[in-house]
């Protein structure tokens, strides 16, 4: 194991080392705030489902998050059972959080949810680019696909820059996919050959 590190928040220049993980999960917002993007485990649970509990409705999408506590802490661990979760975290608050799922299929279904007090600093797309980043070093899968209401042209918007394209309309909801031929995994992933082979 290294102890080396990148030497500052901003990574841009940062070449990272052998041991580093797909994208770094170090991340400076459009606030100039240091935000870490990682993944989920069970120290990160409280913090999640009370970023949810508080979570306005006009932020909700689809019927998500879910709106009872309980129902919360269900659709989590469905999440965490069956799928790839990432949280970003402002200090010790958890601002953000994306996840793909099924591991198992070859076109899990990804979604994103960052805390309204947190919005338009670049959390969204960052936590897009990290999940790209590992379903895609995951080998695995061929692509990520998402549903989204037509109505909500900021979140397309966001999606379209990330690659996604839409493949279907259903009603008032599209349904849009990125395929890991796309550019953008290339871009937002560190060199392959920075990282060691998997066993």
């Amino acid at each position: 194991m290294t102890t080396d590190t990148c030497p500052a928040w901003n990574p841009d220049a940062c070449e990272g080392t052998p041991y580093c993980p797909p994208r770094c999960p170090r991340f400076v917002d459009k606030h100039g705030e240091p935000i870490l993007v990682e993944p989920f485990d069970s120290r990160h649970r409280d913090g999640l489902v009370e970023m949810y509990g508080g979570y306005p409705d006009a932020h909700r999408s689809m019927g998500l998050p879910p709106v009872r506590r309980e129902r919360i802490e269900e659709w989590l661990e469905a999440l965490a059972d069956d799928g790839t979760n990432f949280v970003a975290r402002d200090g010790d608050r958890v601002v953000g959080h994306a996840a793909y799922a099924p591991d198992s299929s070859a076109e899990p279904e990804f979604i994103v949810f960052v805390d309204p007090d947190y919005h338009d600093r670049g959390i969204g797309s960052e936590l897009c680019r990290q999940t790209i980043a590992y379903a895609a070093a995951d080998g695995d899968h061929e692509a990520i696909v998402l549903d989204v209401d037509v109505a909500n042209e900021r979140a397309i918007h966001v999606y379209r820059r990330m690659g996604f394209e839409t493949v279907e309309r259903r009603g008032t909801d599209l349904r849009m996919r990125l395929s890991f031929d796309e550019p953008i995994v290339d871009a937002v992933q560190r060199p392959p050959a920075e990282r060691p082979s998997r066993p």
